[in-house]
Protein backbone atom coordinates (compact mmCIF):
# COMPACT_ATOMS: atom_id res chain seq x y z
CA UNK A 1 0.00 0.00 0.00
CA UNK A 2 1.75 3.21 -1.00
CA UNK A 3 2.00 6.21 1.31
CA UNK A 4 -0.75 8.75 0.51
CA UNK A 5 0.07 11.16 3.16
CA UNK A 6 0.04 14.69 2.26
CA UNK A 7 1.83 15.47 -1.20
CA UNK A 8 5.10 18.13 -0.76
CA UNK A 9 5.20 21.58 -2.03
CA UNK A 10 8.32 22.13 -4.33
CA UNK A 11 10.48 24.88 -4.41
CA UNK A 12 9.42 27.56 -7.06
CA UNK A 13 10.19 25.47 -10.39
CA UNK A 14 9.69 22.63 -8.81
CA UNK A 15 8.43 19.72 -10.51
CA UNK A 16 4.87 19.73 -9.55
CA UNK A 17 5.04 23.94 -9.09
CA UNK A 18 3.72 25.84 -6.40
CA UNK A 19 0.69 28.06 -5.27
CA UNK A 20 1.54 31.31 -6.31
CA UNK A 21 -1.27 33.91 -4.29
CA UNK A 22 -2.36 36.26 -7.22
CA UNK A 23 -1.02 40.04 -6.26
CA UNK A 24 -4.43 41.73 -7.86
CA UNK A 25 -6.67 40.19 -5.43
CA UNK A 26 -6.80 39.62 -1.40
CA UNK A 27 -7.74 35.66 -1.96
CA UNK A 28 -5.23 33.61 -3.26
CA UNK A 29 -5.03 31.89 -6.53
CA UNK A 30 -4.00 28.00 -5.89
CA UNK A 31 -2.61 26.52 -9.13
CA UNK A 32 -3.78 23.11 -9.10
CA UNK A 33 -1.01 21.98 -12.23
CA UNK A 34 1.49 19.30 -12.53
CA UNK A 35 4.47 19.85 -14.62
CA UNK A 36 5.52 16.99 -17.16
CA UNK A 37 8.47 14.89 -16.73
CA UNK A 38 11.29 15.10 -19.36
CA UNK A 39 12.29 11.21 -18.26
CA UNK A 40 11.21 7.68 -19.62
CA UNK A 41 7.94 8.83 -17.73
CA UNK A 42 6.90 10.41 -20.81
CA UNK A 43 7.31 7.52 -23.92
CA UNK A 44 5.11 4.86 -21.52
CA UNK A 45 2.87 7.61 -20.43
CA UNK A 46 2.20 8.30 -24.21
CA UNK A 47 1.72 4.47 -24.85
CA UNK A 48 -1.14 4.23 -22.67
CA UNK A 49 -2.85 7.08 -23.88
CA UNK A 50 -2.19 5.41 -27.41
CA UNK A 51 -4.16 2.35 -25.67
CA UNK A 52 -7.01 4.04 -24.28
CA UNK A 53 -7.37 5.54 -27.40
CA UNK A 54 -7.47 2.42 -30.00
CA UNK A 55 -9.88 1.29 -27.34
CA UNK A 56 -12.20 4.18 -27.45
CA UNK A 57 -11.78 4.09 -31.82
CA UNK A 58 -12.53 0.31 -31.69
CA UNK A 59 -15.56 1.26 -29.02
CA UNK A 60 -16.93 3.38 -31.84
CA UNK A 61 -16.81 0.79 -34.15
CA UNK A 62 -18.70 -1.32 -31.75
CA UNK A 63 -21.18 1.25 -31.22
CA UNK A 64 -22.54 2.30 -34.55
CA UNK A 65 -23.78 -1.39 -35.04
CA UNK A 66 -24.72 -1.21 -31.70
CA UNK A 67 -27.60 2.49 -31.89
CA UNK A 68 -28.52 0.62 -35.20
CA UNK A 69 -29.47 -2.20 -33.91
CA UNK A 70 -32.13 -0.51 -31.26
CA UNK A 71 -33.16 2.07 -33.68
CA UNK A 72 -36.77 1.98 -35.28
CA UNK A 73 -36.84 0.51 -38.98
CA UNK A 74 -32.86 0.09 -38.68
CA UNK A 75 -33.17 -2.85 -36.21
CA UNK A 76 -34.61 -5.34 -38.65
CA UNK A 77 -31.36 -5.39 -40.89
CA UNK A 78 -29.17 -7.39 -37.30
CA UNK A 79 -29.44 -10.31 -36.06
CA UNK A 80 -30.93 -8.33 -33.12
CA UNK A 81 -30.83 -9.62 -29.63
CA UNK A 82 -27.64 -12.02 -29.69
CA UNK A 83 -25.90 -9.39 -31.91
CA UNK A 84 -27.06 -6.24 -30.45
CA UNK A 85 -25.49 -8.37 -26.58
CA UNK A 86 -22.30 -9.32 -28.09
CA UNK A 87 -21.65 -5.70 -29.60
CA UNK A 88 -22.89 -3.84 -26.24
CA UNK A 89 -20.34 -6.04 -23.86
CA UNK A 90 -17.35 -5.53 -26.06
CA UNK A 91 -18.53 -1.59 -26.41
CA UNK A 92 -18.93 -1.18 -23.01
CA UNK A 93 -15.74 -3.05 -21.57
CA UNK A 94 -13.57 -0.73 -24.21
CA UNK A 95 -15.16 2.51 -23.63
CA UNK A 96 -15.06 2.09 -19.87
CA UNK A 97 -12.63 -0.50 -18.56
CA UNK A 98 -10.31 0.00 -20.91
CA UNK A 99 -10.45 3.31 -21.72
CA UNK A 100 -10.33 4.67 -18.07
CA UNK A 101 -7.87 2.79 -16.86
CA UNK A 102 -5.14 3.05 -19.70
CA UNK A 103 -5.68 7.32 -18.80
CA UNK A 104 -5.39 6.17 -15.05
CA UNK A 105 -1.99 4.50 -16.39
CA UNK A 106 -0.92 7.58 -17.97
CA UNK A 107 -1.57 9.62 -15.10
CA UNK A 108 0.15 7.46 -12.39
CA UNK A 109 2.84 6.59 -14.59
CA UNK A 110 3.85 11.03 -15.20
CA UNK A 111 2.98 11.42 -11.22
CA UNK A 112 5.19 8.73 -9.92
CA UNK A 113 9.50 7.93 -10.32
CA UNK A 114 10.65 6.25 -13.28
CA UNK A 115 11.74 3.09 -11.20
CA UNK A 116 11.15 0.13 -11.89
CA UNK A 117 10.62 0.61 -15.85
CA UNK A 118 10.11 -3.38 -16.87
CA UNK A 119 7.46 -3.77 -14.86
CA UNK A 120 6.06 -0.83 -15.98
CA UNK A 121 6.28 -1.59 -19.96
CA UNK A 122 5.31 -5.50 -18.74
CA UNK A 123 1.74 -4.02 -17.32
CA UNK A 124 1.21 -2.35 -20.28
CA UNK A 125 2.00 -4.94 -23.02
CA UNK A 126 -0.10 -7.38 -21.21
CA UNK A 127 -3.16 -5.09 -21.09
CA UNK A 128 -2.30 -4.30 -24.80
CA UNK A 129 -2.32 -7.69 -25.57
CA UNK A 130 -5.68 -8.37 -23.39
CA UNK A 131 -7.52 -5.82 -25.20
CA UNK A 132 -6.51 -6.37 -28.94
CA UNK A 133 -7.72 -10.36 -27.50
CA UNK A 134 -11.01 -8.78 -26.50
CA UNK A 135 -11.50 -6.71 -30.00
CA UNK A 136 -11.09 -10.02 -31.92
CA UNK A 137 -13.10 -12.14 -29.88
CA UNK A 138 -16.09 -12.08 -31.14
CA UNK A 139 -15.00 -12.66 -34.47
CA UNK A 140 -13.28 -15.51 -33.63
CA UNK A 141 -15.31 -17.68 -31.31
CA UNK A 142 -19.69 -17.73 -30.93
CA UNK A 143 -19.95 -17.37 -27.03
CA UNK A 144 -22.73 -16.14 -24.77
CA UNK A 145 -22.85 -12.75 -23.82
CA UNK A 146 -23.54 -12.23 -19.99
CA UNK A 147 -25.24 -8.68 -19.34
CA UNK A 148 -23.50 -8.84 -15.94
CA UNK A 149 -23.56 -5.11 -14.26
CA UNK A 150 -19.78 -3.27 -13.98
CA UNK A 151 -18.13 -5.85 -16.47
CA UNK A 152 -20.47 -7.71 -19.17
CA UNK A 153 -18.26 -10.92 -20.51
CA UNK A 154 -18.57 -13.03 -23.26
CA UNK A 155 -18.73 -16.37 -21.91
CA UNK A 156 -16.35 -18.01 -24.20
CA UNK A 157 -12.29 -18.47 -23.33
CA UNK A 158 -10.86 -16.26 -26.19
CA UNK A 159 -12.78 -13.07 -24.77
CA UNK A 160 -12.09 -14.41 -21.43
CA UNK A 161 -8.81 -14.80 -21.58
CA UNK A 162 -8.12 -11.26 -23.45
CA UNK A 163 -10.06 -9.87 -20.05
CA UNK A 164 -7.50 -11.53 -17.45
CA UNK A 165 -4.58 -10.57 -19.97
CA UNK A 166 -5.76 -6.90 -18.93
CA UNK A 167 -6.35 -7.87 -15.33
CA UNK A 168 -3.21 -8.76 -14.69
CA UNK A 169 -1.54 -6.16 -16.60
CA UNK A 170 -3.49 -3.28 -14.40
CA UNK A 171 -2.96 -5.03 -11.33
CA UNK A 172 1.15 -5.44 -12.28
CA UNK A 173 0.65 -1.38 -13.19
CA UNK A 174 -1.02 -0.87 -9.78
CA UNK A 175 1.80 -2.68 -8.09
CA UNK A 176 4.23 -1.15 -9.76
CA UNK A 177 2.77 2.46 -9.70
CA UNK A 178 2.71 1.98 -5.42
CA UNK A 179 6.38 0.77 -5.61
CA UNK A 180 7.02 4.08 -8.03
CA UNK A 181 5.28 7.24 -5.86
CA UNK A 182 6.85 10.26 -6.13
CA UNK A 183 8.58 10.98 -2.15
CA UNK A 184 6.51 12.73 0.55
CA UNK A 185 8.05 15.95 2.22
CA UNK A 186 6.66 18.46 3.92
CA UNK A 187 3.61 21.67 3.32
CA UNK A 188 0.80 21.44 0.45
CA UNK A 189 0.45 22.27 -3.17
CA UNK A 190 -2.22 22.56 -5.60
CA UNK A 191 0.13 20.07 -7.55
CA UNK A 192 0.53 17.96 -4.36
CA UNK A 193 -3.18 17.75 -4.11
CA UNK A 194 -3.79 16.33 -7.47
CA UNK A 195 -1.18 13.76 -6.61
CA UNK A 196 -2.73 13.14 -3.91
CA UNK A 197 -6.40 12.80 -5.86
CA UNK A 198 -4.30 10.34 -8.79
CA UNK A 199 -2.68 8.20 -5.78
CA UNK A 200 -5.98 7.88 -4.00
CA UNK A 201 -7.43 6.57 -7.24
CA UNK A 202 -4.89 4.20 -7.65
CA UNK A 203 -5.49 3.00 -4.31
CA UNK A 204 -9.06 2.31 -4.81
CA UNK A 205 -8.22 0.48 -8.04
CA UNK A 206 -5.67 -1.48 -6.53
CA UNK A 207 -8.63 -2.11 -3.84
CA UNK A 208 -11.12 -3.20 -6.73
CA UNK A 209 -8.48 -5.76 -7.80
CA UNK A 210 -8.73 -7.20 -4.44
CA UNK A 211 -12.42 -7.45 -4.48
CA UNK A 212 -12.35 -9.25 -7.77
CA UNK A 213 -9.86 -11.94 -6.20
CA UNK A 214 -12.13 -12.31 -3.17
CA UNK A 215 -15.57 -12.47 -5.20
CA UNK A 216 -13.95 -14.91 -7.51
CA UNK A 217 -12.30 -17.18 -4.74
CA UNK A 218 -15.37 -17.41 -2.49
CA UNK A 219 -18.01 -18.27 -5.25
CA UNK A 220 -18.48 -21.76 -6.99
CA UNK A 221 -17.78 -22.12 -10.47
CA UNK A 222 -20.97 -24.46 -10.66
CA UNK A 223 -22.79 -21.53 -10.23
CA UNK A 224 -25.62 -20.33 -13.51
CA UNK A 225 -23.30 -17.68 -15.98
CA UNK A 226 -25.52 -15.13 -15.46
CA UNK A 227 -25.44 -15.26 -11.70
CA UNK A 228 -21.84 -16.30 -10.98
CA UNK A 229 -20.16 -13.06 -13.80
CA UNK A 230 -22.97 -10.37 -12.03
CA UNK A 231 -21.65 -11.12 -8.20
CA UNK A 232 -17.51 -11.63 -9.13
CA UNK A 233 -18.06 -8.11 -10.82
CA UNK A 234 -20.39 -6.77 -8.46
CA UNK A 235 -18.49 -5.60 -5.42
CA UNK A 236 -15.01 -4.96 -7.50
CA UNK A 237 -16.88 -2.99 -9.49
CA UNK A 238 -18.77 -0.71 -6.98
CA UNK A 239 -15.25 0.54 -6.03
CA UNK A 240 -14.03 1.03 -9.64
CA UNK A 241 -17.03 3.35 -9.54
CA UNK A 242 -15.21 5.12 -6.54
CA UNK A 243 -11.78 5.35 -8.95
CA UNK A 244 -13.08 6.64 -12.16
CA UNK A 245 -14.84 9.49 -10.22
CA UNK A 246 -11.63 10.30 -8.07
CA UNK A 247 -9.92 11.14 -11.68
CA UNK A 248 -13.01 12.63 -13.10
CA UNK A 249 -12.28 14.80 -10.01
CA UNK A 250 -8.48 15.02 -10.68
CA UNK A 251 -9.36 16.48 -13.97
CA UNK A 252 -12.23 19.06 -13.17
CA UNK A 253 -9.86 20.70 -11.03
CA UNK A 254 -6.71 20.67 -13.33
CA UNK A 255 -9.16 22.01 -16.29
CA UNK A 256 -10.65 24.59 -13.70
CA UNK A 257 -7.27 26.32 -13.06
CA UNK A 258 -5.63 25.54 -16.65
CA UNK A 259 -8.66 27.85 -18.20
CA UNK A 260 -7.82 30.79 -15.14
CA UNK A 261 -10.52 29.73 -12.95
CA UNK A 262 -10.20 31.01 -9.25
CA UNK A 263 -10.88 27.83 -7.51
CA UNK A 264 -12.73 28.84 -3.89
CA UNK A 265 -10.89 25.62 -2.63
CA UNK A 266 -7.81 25.61 -1.07
CA UNK A 267 -5.12 22.31 -1.66
CA UNK A 268 -6.02 21.27 1.92
CA UNK A 269 -9.65 20.92 1.60
CA UNK A 270 -9.37 19.11 -1.88
CA UNK A 271 -7.19 16.60 -0.54
CA UNK A 272 -9.32 16.43 2.69
CA UNK A 273 -12.45 15.70 0.34
CA UNK A 274 -10.62 13.26 -1.76
CA UNK A 275 -9.76 11.32 1.65
CA UNK A 276 -13.51 11.17 3.01
CA UNK A 277 -14.10 9.83 -0.13
CA UNK A 278 -11.36 6.83 0.80
CA UNK A 279 -12.88 6.15 3.40
CA UNK A 280 -15.79 4.23 1.63
CA UNK A 281 -13.04 2.45 -0.35
CA UNK A 282 -11.17 1.48 2.90
CA UNK A 283 -14.65 0.09 4.18
CA UNK A 284 -14.89 -2.43 1.60
CA UNK A 285 -13.03 -5.84 2.43
CA UNK A 286 -15.68 -4.96 6.11
CA UNK A 287 -18.82 -5.85 3.61
CA UNK A 288 -16.92 -9.04 2.97
CA UNK A 289 -15.94 -10.34 6.30
CA UNK A 290 -19.41 -9.66 7.42
CA UNK A 291 -21.48 -11.30 4.54
CA UNK A 292 -21.49 -13.43 2.70
CA UNK A 293 -20.21 -12.69 -0.97
CA UNK A 294 -24.09 -14.04 -2.24
CA UNK A 295 -25.87 -12.15 0.42
CA UNK A 296 -28.44 -9.42 0.24
CA UNK A 297 -26.73 -7.94 2.77
CA UNK A 298 -23.24 -7.89 1.06
CA UNK A 299 -24.89 -6.27 -2.12
CA UNK A 300 -26.66 -3.72 -0.18
CA UNK A 301 -23.63 -2.70 2.20
CA UNK A 302 -21.41 -2.24 -1.39
CA UNK A 303 -24.55 0.39 -2.23
CA UNK A 304 -24.42 2.45 1.00
CA UNK A 305 -20.72 2.92 0.52
CA UNK A 306 -21.05 4.10 -2.90
CA UNK A 307 -23.83 6.57 -2.05
CA UNK A 308 -21.75 7.81 1.15
CA UNK A 309 -19.16 7.96 -1.01
CA UNK A 310 -20.66 9.95 -4.08
CA UNK A 311 -21.29 13.05 -0.99
CA UNK A 312 -18.10 14.45 -2.28
CA UNK A 313 -18.42 14.73 -5.64
CA UNK A 314 -21.40 18.26 -4.99
CA UNK A 315 -18.52 20.45 -3.08
CA UNK A 316 -15.95 20.05 -5.48
CA UNK A 317 -18.32 20.28 -8.73
CA UNK A 318 -20.21 23.60 -7.41
CA UNK A 319 -16.99 25.33 -6.58
CA UNK A 320 -15.39 24.29 -10.02
CA UNK A 321 -18.75 25.86 -11.45
CA UNK A 322 -18.73 29.01 -9.34
CA UNK A 323 -15.16 29.45 -10.30
CA UNK A 324 -16.00 29.33 -14.38
CA UNK A 325 -18.66 31.90 -14.34
CA UNK A 326 -16.23 34.61 -14.09
CA UNK A 327 -13.99 33.33 -17.22
CA UNK A 328 -15.68 34.85 -20.23
CA UNK A 329 -13.16 34.27 -22.92
CA UNK A 330 -10.05 32.02 -23.27
CA UNK A 331 -7.17 31.56 -25.60
CA UNK A 332 -7.99 29.09 -28.44
CA UNK A 333 -5.32 26.65 -27.01
CA UNK A 334 -7.75 26.68 -24.05
CA UNK A 335 -11.45 26.41 -25.89
CA UNK A 336 -11.18 22.48 -26.33
CA UNK A 337 -10.18 22.27 -22.15
CA UNK A 338 -12.91 24.75 -21.18
CA UNK A 339 -15.93 22.81 -23.43
CA UNK A 340 -14.78 19.55 -22.12
CA UNK A 341 -15.32 20.77 -18.42
CA UNK A 342 -18.84 22.11 -19.39
CA UNK A 343 -20.06 19.20 -21.39
CA UNK A 344 -18.24 16.81 -18.23
CA UNK A 345 -20.13 18.81 -15.70
CA UNK A 346 -23.49 19.08 -17.20
CA UNK A 347 -23.61 15.45 -18.35
CA UNK A 348 -22.83 13.93 -15.30
CA UNK A 349 -24.51 16.19 -13.09
CA UNK A 350 -28.01 14.98 -15.49
CA UNK A 351 -26.80 11.58 -14.82
CA UNK A 352 -26.91 11.85 -11.21
CA UNK A 353 -29.76 13.31 -11.44
CA UNK A 354 -31.49 10.74 -13.28
CA UNK A 355 -30.86 8.22 -10.64
CA UNK A 356 -33.79 9.53 -8.81
CA UNK A 357 -35.70 8.88 -11.28
CA UNK A 358 -35.05 5.08 -11.67
CA UNK A 359 -38.21 2.71 -10.73
CA UNK A 360 -38.25 -0.72 -11.84
CA UNK A 361 -35.59 -2.21 -14.72
CA UNK A 362 -35.95 -0.14 -18.01
CA UNK A 363 -33.91 2.50 -19.87
CA UNK A 364 -33.83 5.23 -17.22
CA UNK A 365 -30.84 2.70 -15.39
CA UNK A 366 -28.72 3.38 -18.63
CA UNK A 367 -29.88 6.90 -19.03
CA UNK A 368 -28.36 7.56 -15.80
CA UNK A 369 -24.99 5.94 -15.83
CA UNK A 370 -24.47 6.82 -19.82
CA UNK A 371 -24.57 10.39 -17.98
CA UNK A 372 -22.27 9.85 -15.84
CA UNK A 373 -19.77 7.64 -17.68
CA UNK A 374 -20.01 10.02 -20.34
CA UNK A 375 -18.71 12.93 -17.51
CA UNK A 376 -16.26 10.93 -16.34
CA UNK A 377 -15.08 10.79 -20.01
CA UNK A 378 -15.48 14.17 -21.39
CA UNK A 379 -13.37 15.12 -18.66
CA UNK A 380 -10.22 12.86 -19.64
CA UNK A 381 -10.80 14.17 -23.19
CA UNK A 382 -10.19 17.47 -21.31
CA UNK A 383 -7.03 16.59 -20.04
CA UNK A 384 -5.79 14.35 -22.85
CA UNK A 385 -6.11 18.14 -24.79
CA UNK A 386 -4.45 19.41 -22.06
CA UNK A 387 -1.44 16.86 -21.92
CA UNK A 388 -0.86 17.10 -25.89
CA UNK A 389 1.38 20.10 -26.48
CA UNK A 390 2.89 19.28 -22.47
CA UNK A 391 3.81 15.83 -24.06
CA UNK A 392 5.67 16.76 -27.10
CA UNK A 393 2.99 17.72 -29.57
CA UNK A 394 0.64 20.06 -31.36
CA UNK A 395 -2.14 21.91 -29.32
CA UNK A 396 -5.66 21.27 -30.30
CA UNK A 397 -6.50 24.72 -31.03
CA UNK A 398 -8.68 24.29 -33.71
CA UNK A 399 -12.22 25.40 -33.88
CA UNK A 400 -12.88 21.14 -34.76
CA UNK A 401 -11.64 20.50 -31.38
CA UNK A 402 -13.05 23.87 -29.52
CA UNK A 403 -16.54 21.91 -30.84
CA UNK A 404 -15.90 18.82 -30.05
CA UNK A 405 -16.79 18.14 -26.73
CA UNK A 406 -20.09 19.94 -27.37
CA UNK A 407 -20.84 17.95 -30.06
CA UNK A 408 -19.92 14.66 -28.19
CA UNK A 409 -22.09 15.97 -24.88
CA UNK A 410 -25.16 17.28 -27.17
CA UNK A 411 -25.50 13.63 -28.79
CA UNK A 412 -24.81 11.39 -25.70
CA UNK A 413 -27.65 14.23 -23.93
CA UNK A 414 -29.94 13.48 -27.04
CA UNK A 415 -29.39 9.88 -26.33
CA UNK A 416 -30.29 9.32 -22.39
CA UNK A 417 -33.08 11.81 -23.02
CA UNK A 418 -34.83 10.17 -25.33
CA UNK A 419 -33.89 6.33 -22.70
CA UNK A 420 -35.48 8.40 -20.30
CA UNK A 421 -38.37 9.47 -22.14
CA UNK A 422 -39.22 5.82 -23.40
CA UNK A 423 -38.47 4.32 -19.98
CA UNK A 424 -41.30 6.34 -18.44
CA UNK A 425 -43.27 4.34 -21.09
CA UNK A 426 -41.51 0.80 -19.27
CA UNK A 427 -39.25 0.06 -21.93
CA UNK A 428 -36.57 -3.15 -21.15
CA UNK A 429 -32.75 -1.88 -20.67
CA UNK A 430 -30.83 -4.93 -22.10
CA UNK A 431 -32.74 -5.55 -25.43
CA UNK A 432 -33.09 -4.95 -29.30
CA UNK A 433 -35.04 -5.28 -32.09
CA UNK A 434 -38.15 -6.99 -31.43
CA UNK A 435 -37.69 -7.83 -27.78
CA UNK A 436 -38.08 -4.18 -27.03
CA UNK A 437 -41.97 -4.00 -27.97
CA UNK A 438 -42.68 -0.73 -28.53
CA UNK A 439 -46.25 -0.55 -28.18
CA UNK A 440 -46.64 3.58 -28.60
CA UNK A 441 -46.08 6.33 -30.71
CA UNK A 442 -43.96 7.95 -27.43
CA UNK A 443 -41.73 4.79 -27.27
CA UNK A 444 -40.87 4.87 -30.70
CA UNK A 445 -39.79 8.66 -30.60
CA UNK A 446 -37.92 8.30 -27.52
CA UNK A 447 -36.01 5.49 -29.19
CA UNK A 448 -36.02 7.16 -32.00
CA UNK A 449 -33.91 10.12 -30.53
CA UNK A 450 -31.83 7.62 -28.45
CA UNK A 451 -30.20 6.50 -32.12
CA UNK A 452 -30.19 9.82 -33.68
CA UNK A 453 -28.45 11.04 -30.23
CA UNK A 454 -25.82 8.25 -30.28
CA UNK A 455 -25.08 8.51 -33.61
CA UNK A 456 -23.84 12.24 -33.46
CA UNK A 457 -22.21 11.38 -30.10
CA UNK A 458 -20.68 8.81 -32.58
CA UNK A 459 -19.37 11.48 -34.86
CA UNK A 460 -18.33 13.36 -31.50
CA UNK A 461 -16.00 10.22 -29.97
CA UNK A 462 -14.38 10.15 -33.92
CA UNK A 463 -13.75 13.56 -34.20
CA UNK A 464 -11.88 13.29 -30.59
CA UNK A 465 -9.45 10.34 -31.97
CA UNK A 466 -9.13 12.16 -34.95
CA UNK A 467 -7.92 15.52 -33.14
CA UNK A 468 -5.92 13.38 -30.87
CA UNK A 469 -4.00 11.50 -33.74
CA UNK A 470 -3.08 14.56 -36.08
CA UNK A 471 -1.66 16.16 -33.00
CA UNK A 472 0.50 13.07 -32.93
CA UNK A 473 1.59 13.53 -35.81
CA UNK A 474 3.15 16.47 -35.33
CA UNK A 475 5.42 16.99 -32.78
CA UNK A 476 6.09 20.44 -31.46
CA UNK A 477 9.18 22.42 -32.65
CA UNK A 478 11.51 24.21 -30.57
CA UNK A 479 9.50 27.23 -31.44
CA UNK A 480 6.45 26.09 -30.12
CA UNK A 481 7.47 25.75 -26.59
CA UNK A 482 9.04 29.68 -26.61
Amino acid sequence: MPDINLPASLAAGGQFGVDRPRSDSSAPRFDFDLAMPTDRRRPLAIAWLGLGLMALLAAGLFSVLLVLSRTPQLQTLFPVADFFRVALVVHVDLSVLVWFLAFGGALWTLSGTPRYQSMAWGAFGLSAIGTAVMCVSPFVERATPVMANYVPVLDGPVYLSGLILFGIGIGLLCLRSMLAVEPVGSGLSGGGALRFGMRAALVTCAVAATAFAWSWIALPRTLEPRIYYELVFWGGGHVLQFAYTLLMLVCWIWLASAVGARLPLSPRLVVLLFAIALISVFLTPVSYLAYDVTSVEHHAAQTLLMRYGGLVIPPIAFAVLWSLWPVRSVTADKRPLRASLIASLVLFMTGGLIGFLITGSNVRIPAHYHGCIVGVTLAMMGVVYLLLPRLGFAAPGSRAAAWQPYVYGTGQMMHIIGLVWSGGYGVQRKVAGAEQVLHSTQETLGMGLMGLGGLIAIVGGVMFVVIVLRALQHPRTRQDHA
